[in-house]
Order: C-alpha cells, then sequence, then structure tokens
C-alpha cells in the first residue's frame, strides 16, 4: 500500500470511514504485507508437481480415469504454478481431458451427473494451457453449454423460484453454491463480464445463498441467522453442511462465504454494496488459516484455495480481524499450506469428506491456493 504523511494519511482515512466502504488502509506504522516466500513457494511448487508426476496413470489422469474432474483440477494447479503446458505431464493430461468433450461442448464423462462441475474444471483447465490459442472453440463451446445448465426462463424456472441462477449437479435436481462458483470462475475465464445475463442471472441464486435479509433475498432463511455469512442452498428446502440452527435457520460456513464473496465479485457487485460488506464482515469475525471455520477440518482444502481466491478478487493486502489484529494473509496461508505439505511433496485431509482424503484432489487444492501467497505487486 501507499506509505502517507500523517496529516494527509488522518484526512484520507476519515474520507474512507464516511463511505463506510469495506476495504481498509492500514495504520502508517503498519507493516507492508510481504506474502510467502518466493524461494519457499517455488520449492513447494516444485516438489508438488514432482509428486504428481508420480501419481498420474498412463492413461493421463489423476485418480478417475472416467472422470475429469480431479484430473481437471491437477491440471489447472499445474498450469496456474509454472508447468508448461508441453511439459509431457501436462501434455498427457491434456490430451486425456479433450477425450471427454462431447458434442454439445461440455466436457465430461457421458454418463456424469456432475456436467457442469466437470465442464467448469476441465474449462479453467484448457484456458490455463490456452497460450497460442488452440483452445480458443473448445472454450467457447464449453461456455455455451454451462449458460444452458443454469437453471432460468429457459426451463421455465421463474425469478421468485429459489433455484433460479444457480447450476448443481444433475442428480440432485436443484443448484448449490460450490457448483455455481465454479460456473462463475469458468464464465469469467471464458470472457464473460458481468453484463452477461448469465452473471445477472447467478447473482440472484448466490444472493439468496447469505444469510442476509436485504432486497436481494427475501427468502424465509434469510433472516433467521442473518449473519452475513453464506450457506450451500437455499433451494429444495434449503442445506447448509454445517448444519441447521434452533429456528430452522441454515448455518454460516467459511468455505461458502469466501465462495459467495468471490462469485458477486466477479458478478459485478461492487465493494459498497451491503452484500459485500456484510460478508467481509463475517470473514473478519472468522477469520482462520487453521480451519474451515463452522466445518473444522471438513473441505478444508478447497477452503483454503477460495479464501485465497476470494480476497484476491478483493484487492485485500492486509485484512483487520474482529479483534483488530492485522494479517499478512498471503503470507499466513502460505506458510501453514507449507507446513501441511507431507515429504513426498503432496497434501492430504484427514478428514476424508468430500474426497480431500485423496493426495491428488488436496494437492491441487493446494496447488491453486498458493497462487495467491505470492507476494502482492508494489503499488
Amino acid at each position: 500500500m501507499l506509505s502517507f504523511s500523517h496529516s494527509r494519511c488522518a484526512a484520507i482515512v476519515a474520507c474512507v470511514l464516511s463511505l463506510t466502504c469495506v476495504y481498509r488502509l492500514p495504520a502508517a506504522d503498519a507493516a507492508p504485507p510481504r506474502g510467502l516466500d518466493p524461494a519457499a513457494l517455488h520449492a513447494a511448487r516444485s516438489r508438488a508437481a514432482e509428486f504428481l508426476r508420480t501419481t498420474q496413470a498412463d492413461d493421463g489422469s489423476w485418480t478417475a480415469p472416467t472422470s475429469p474432474g480431479v484430473s481437471g483440477l491437477v491440471a489447472a494447479a499445474l498450469l496456474n504454478s509454472g508447468v508448461k503446458p508441453d511439459d509431457p505431464m501436462l501434455a498427457k493430461a491434456l490430451k486425456r481431458l479433450e477425450a471427454f468433450v462431447q458434442t454439445d461442448g461440455g466436457i465430461y464423462f457421458e454418463k456424469s451427473d456432475h456436467r457442469n462441475y466437470e465442464t467448469s474444471i476441465c474449462l479453467l483447465a484448457f484456458h490455463a494451457a490456452n497460450r497460442d490459442g488452440r483452445y480458443n472453440t473448445l472454450i467457447a463451446n464449453a461456455r455455451d453449454f454451462l449458460k444452458k445448465l443454469q437453471w432460468d426462463d429457459s426451463e421455465g424456472v421463474k425469478t421468485s423460484d429459489a433455484m433460479f441462477g444457480g447450476a448443481g449437479y444433475g442428480k440432485s435436481q436443484r443448484p448449490d453454491l460450490s457448483n455455481t462458483a465454479y460456473l462463475l470462475d469458468a464464465l469469467k475465464a471464458a470472457g464473460v463480464g458481468p453484463d452477461d445475463q448469465a452473471m445477472k442471472n447467478a447473482i440472484v441464486f448466490i444472493s439468496r445463498c447469505q444469510n442476509l435479509e436485504s432486497e436481494a433475498n427475501t427468502l424465509p432463511f434469510a433472516v433467521k441467522v442473518n449473519d452475513g455469512g453464506f450457506y450451500y442452498t437455499p433451494a429444495a428446502g434449503g442445506n447448509s453442511q454445517a448444519g441447521n440452527v434452533a429456528n430452522g435457520g441454515l448455518r454460516s460456513y467459511g468455505s461458502m462465504t469466501y465462495a459467495g464473496l468471490k462469485s458477486m465479485i466477479y458478478a459485478g457487485v461492487g465493494p459498497d454494496d451491503p452484500r459485500v460488506k456484510a460478508a467481509f464482515q463475517w470473514i473478519k469475525k472468522n477469520y482462520s488459516v487453521a480451519e474451515n471455520p463452522g466445518l473444522g477440518k471438513q473441505g478444508l482444502f478447497y477452503y483454503y484455495h477460495t479464501f485465497g481466491k476470494a480476497l484476491s478478487a478483493m484487492q485485500v493486502d492486509m485484512l483487520q480481524d474482529a479483534q483488530g489484529v492485522e494479517h499478512d494473509w498471503r503470507k499466513e496461508l502460505g506458510e501453514h499450506l507449507l507446513s501441511l505439505q507431507q515429504a513426498n511433496g503432496g497434501w492430504t485431509n484427514s478428514e476424508k469428506r468430500w474426497m480431500e482424503g485423496d493426495p491428488n484432489l488436496a494437492t491441487a487444492y493446494a496447488l491453486l491456493a498458493l497462487v495467491y501467497c505470492e507476494a502482492p505487486a508494489k503499488k
């Protein structure tokens, strides 16, 4: 952040407080954000890449040969960690992912119930590998396919329906915030901007996943907790993976709150919007790199990824928690991830829910989180 004289800093801070903006200028004597040590980051990435070389199957996949989800996530993580598309490991992985491209533009196993999830992740991998435009058509077709999966007017779903604007797993026949967050990640990577109708529709659903009563969320769940955090879905009777409160409200938890915040930003919701402010206040109150708030160790590496991506999207360098403690979150998250890296170079979660006991998946999430732990560019 820029340094200021005491008089100028006081004037600017007063102006910022009067606007009640979620962003906070550091005190004049606050240490500048440093992020993770570059040498340590490079070493961790190199060890992880070598680990993933040893776990890749001969057909180019990781973990599940008939499902591209984990393989796409690993490929995207490696590509975003500096491994080149023509590296033999990635060349083989990308060729395997191309085998899942369908005639409708989606990228999924033919019998899959996870078409939004698989296509979104694979699109992100091909986008990261698209150095020479070779995947332009593939990405455009996948983008159009994803838009068709979104629950909206084309399926006869009305705006008033809790499903409207969301995406989910086919088997559940209802949208959820995790799938919708992946959808927005993919659409943004494919060049879709906030003015696109798919983004506008998505923000309707995302707003209804927030425990915040507002013009954007008048569902019964909104007022029952009303703490600004997010839960899994308001559709089909509602669900929070963190459980319910006594009055039937859906508990907010960390991974979905970061996913919701990041998705709102991608969909063009500004920093002065009450939804963004409320979500950020929840994050400051529940700041942690040790656990996924509300779920403990469950979904921990997914949490780390959404944690880093959301705070990066918000352009937050130093975060002040509810106790007034300043956090260089990039450094704290990065150092904690490095402390969890195993001797073989991979990561795994002792809490196996949502497949995080699989070292390939956990390592992919960890590498994607580390992307956001690099020292911020000087301003």
